[in-house]
């Protein structure tokens, strides 16, 4: 079985408080990894029709069951659930006692909020990270990436991809996320996802994408928020400091899984992402996050934005540390080109107090080393690097 790098944290804040939760999207890992983290425990699902209705119709009797705690998945499926759970916890709060599972962002968040403030742990598991998957499974080209993604049963029971995500899609988007918005007309909240497929990487422009499917502006912003909440899209904010120059307000839009993404854009061979027209926004994806994982699974805070301003400069990637700013920019190409080192030049002009460490450029080729004073690394060596950049000892 897989290590994965969230386990150190999930078990940490196990000491720490009555209640684990662990977030992120379906068939991310979440229940694979609290299993192996607390083997001793209980395992219940909420997903089962009998058990989530007896949590639902005698909760107390349900939280009986296991004086020691449990696992509990999907908790969210029993929205009276958490209300129950804080008395428990509240007249026993040993520490590590119920570890919950829940794939629905914001109503997972509503939850922990209303009921167990201050009670809780949280963590946000996403897919397989490059890191976790370097000792178990072989990392090739780029291309073989963005085609696979990294959902964990693609990789550990060798799926084909294009059916992979097309039940993922099937069962999840088109059957949970549009039950939560109550979306009447399904193939239009397809289009709409594949439209957001088609922006990856880019600036996000609501008024254009709800004009190319034919729905209003409210829907198109209703249906984002569906996609944030069910870990199926990111936005990553633009950064803002004084400054005289004009930046880019708007956030920019990826996909949580490059695999997915690239699936919703037609591809269905690893030999299609070299002529797509939108590899380099893939890869992109990969890259951005790949650093989001690193932060999440060990339980930081990550601090990622983009530069862009009016006269088209821009670094794709940002990364707030203790000492300042530190940009790095993403590059699909194999071979290290000249040009790729503008951007950071051009930002640490513009910056008031220059970068720490200067920047880094993430590639689409196989070598690491060190260019005008700036590093150069493959995605692979992304995680080894901010460990060095954030000082972080290994989970």
């Amino acid at each position: 079985m897989l290590t994965r790098t969230a386990a150190s944290f999930c078990k940490l804040l196990a000491t720490q408080f009555p209640v684990v939760v662990v977030t992120g999207p379906r068939q991310s890992g979440k229940t694979t990894l609290c299993r192996s983290a607390f083997p001793d425990k209980p395992y219940v699902s909420l997903e089962r029709p009998d058990l989530r209705a007896l949590a639902r119709d005698d909760p107390l009797n349900f939280i009986a069951n296991f004086p020691d705690g449990a696992i509990i998945d999907e908790f969210q499926r029993v929205p009276e659930f958490t209300s129950w759970l804080q008395g428990e916890v509240d007249a026993d709060a040993r520490p590590g006692r119920f570890i919950l599972t829940g794939s629905e962002q914001i109503e997972v968040m509503n939850r922990v909020g209303q009921s167990l403030a201050g009670r809780v742990g949280l963590l946000r598991l996403l897919p397989f990270s490059l890191e976790e998957m370097a000792g178990a499974f072989a990392l090739k080209s780029a291309s073989r990436l963005i085609h696979r993604g990294f959902y964990p049963r693609v990789h550990d029971r060798k799926l084909d991809p294009a059916n992979a995500y097309a039940d993922y899609f099937a069962t999840y988007i088109q059957r949970d996320l549009r039950t939560v918005a109550n979306v009447g007309d399904l193939s239009l909240f397809e289009r709409f996802t594949r439209a957001c497929a088609t922006r990856c990487g880019q600036i996000l422009n609501l008024s254009n994408i709800s004009a190319d499917i034919g729905v209003s502006h409210t829907t198109a912003r209703q249906w984002l928020s569906v996609l944030e909440a069910g870990y199926i899209v990111r936005l990553l904010p633009p950064y803002h400091w004084n400054s005289s120059k004009r930046l880019i307000k708007a956030p920019k839009l990826y996909f949580y899984d490059v695999g997915l993404a690239a699936y919703l854009l037609g591809i269905l061979e690893e030999g299609h992402v070299n002529a797509h027209p939108l590899r380099g926004a893939l890869f992109e994806n990969l890259v951005v996050m790949e650093a989001l994982k690193w932060f999440w699974h060990r339980g930081q805070r990550a601090g990622l934005s983009f530069y862009r301003d009016s006269n088209g400069n821009e670094v794709d990637l940002l990364i707030e540390l203790v000492n300042g700013i530190f940009p790095i920019e993403i590059k699909a190409g194999q071979t290290v080109n000249t040009d790729y080192f503008k951007g950071l030049r051009n930002f640490a002009k513009l910056y008031e107090t220059p970068p720490p460490n200067g920047g880094a450029i993430v590639y689409g080729g196989d070598e690491s080393g060190i260019r005008y004073d700036t590093t150069v690394m493959p995605p692979a060596g992304l995680a080894t690097f901010l460990s060095r950049l954030t000082g972080a000892a290994a989970p």
